[in-house]
């Protein structure tokens, strides 16, 4: 029923290039991510929804006007249109293997490139939907505009179909997710929403309303730079230095390759430098502020002593908070989750519940007051060239939303 409009929507979307820049200081990040910012409020509005419009710091809003009375809580449903900086998101190049046959999906621009169902169990199960993937040079972008394709095909559906009773809500679009700052500038006034739904999840029937705690530490290492040929006994090589302290960083645990479930970890996800200066940018994650903090105390305690041992070197390590483990705030009042669950249900999936392995928007503006769950869409191996999508569970997400929004009738 929605597979087509899914499609149409999702591939145009993805052929935007939207990838947020970290060490930007604008709103957004990158100028660029207002093409599809600028897109979808045209779109909305074509649609017939009310109050669209795009904020200066990269947040496309618009509402979906109430069809039943009461005192109805307004929802929010979001999505984020930048990608990741991790991997390429330039030039992407969607393709749909129609009524996928089981077979491994080799990528035309990098052959090497392969997603195989061998190593990927759940592509296996997705055999005769339609599996949606990039070229093999580029992400995908279903993180998170296969949540953006949701929230526009639910919206065109609500406001055709005005017999579905339903509380006002709020369409709210954000940059910069994928560098911590997709709700930054965004405030309560502006949402104008009692409780929200991210759409940045993963497989059919998840509802997650748990996330890491997060915190990010800037290792700074100032050496001493001197011409090579006259270094010795003077110079202080801060590259060499930073791959000292690299290699006493936790291998065997407290990584990402080596942690699952419930279990934090400490990674170092960028360097830059020369001899006068290295900097190592490093994420802490954990589930409790306890473990972060035990996170954070190993990097220091790292960072105290190679500075003990070489004093001409200057080290700094200063930590920030990124955001909190939604679940915090969420337990004090549980109902955005039981209604996301219900509809779940409502919409015939086996429900499934999940601690998310990262955070969404959605950690941040529970923190601020607006509580917010997150709800699949279906994305896997996102983040990377061999990220994909079935167009069928995106459907599922569909159904989900129209159930959901009929819950808080009754609230």
């Amino acid at each position: 029923m929605f597979v087509k409009e899914l499609e149409d929507r999702f591939v145009r979307y993805v052929k935007i290039d939207t990838t947020s820049d970290e060490f930007s200081t604008t709103a957004p990040t990158t100028q660029k991510q207002f093409d599809l910012l600028n897109l979808l409020a045209d779109e909305l509005r074509e649609m017939g929804a009310a109050d669209v419009r795009v904020t200066d710091y990269g947040v496309t809003l618009a509402t979906i006007p109430a069809t039943a009375g009461g005192d109805i809580p307004t929802i929010a449903l979001l999505g984020h249109v930048d990608t990741s900086p991790q991997f390429s998101g330039t030039d992407v190049k969607p393709i749909i293997h129609r009524n996928y046959d089981g077979k491994p999906i080799v990528l035309p621009d990098a052959p090497e490139r392969v997603i195989d169902p061998a190593a990927f169990p759940y592509l296996a199960e997705k055999v005769g939907d339609d599996v949606v993937t990039a070229s093999g040079t580029t992400l995908l972008g279903a993180d998170d505009k296969a949540g953006v394709a949701i929230a526009m095909v639910t919206a065109n559906y609500l406001l055709q179909h005005p017999e579905i009773p339903h509380g006002k809500i709020r369409l709210c679009f954000t940059p910069d997710e994928e560098v911590g700052r997709g709700v930054a500038n965004l405030t309560q006034s502006d949402l104008e929403a009692d409780f929200a739904y991210t759409l940045d999840g993963q497989f059919p029937g998840e509802v997650c309303y748990e996330t890491f705690s997060a915190d990010k530490a800037t290792i700074t290492i100032t050496g001493v730079s001197i011409h090579p040929g006259y270094a010795r006994g003077k110079m202080v090589n801060a590259v060499q230095l930073a791959g000292k302290l690299i290699d006493r960083f936790p291998q065997d645990a407290r990584s990402p390759w080596t942690t699952a479930g419930r279990e934090g970890y400490v990674y170092i996800y960028k360097m830059e430098g020369s001899t006068a200066e290295a900097t190592l940018h490093v994420l802490l994650r954990d589930y409790e502020l306890d473990g972060l903090a035990e996170h954070a105390a190993v990097v220091e305690q790292l960072c105290a002593e190679l500075q003990a041992e070489e004093p001409r070197a200057k080290i700094e390590c200063k930590i920030e908070q990124q955001y909190r483990n939604m679940r915090y705030w969420l337990e004090n009042d549980m109902r955005p989750v039981e209604y996301a669950q219900a509809a779940v249900r409502a919409a015939g999936l086996p429900l499934k519940t999940r601690v998310a392995r990262g955070g969404t928007d959605g950690s941040r503006l529970t923190e601020m007051g607006i509580p917010t769950p997150d709800i699949f869409t279906g994305m896997q191996n996102y983040h990377g060239p061999l990220e994909w999508v079935s167009l069928q569970d995106m459907e599922q997400s569909v159904r989900v939303c129209i159930e959901l929004v009929q819950q808080w009738v009754d609230a």
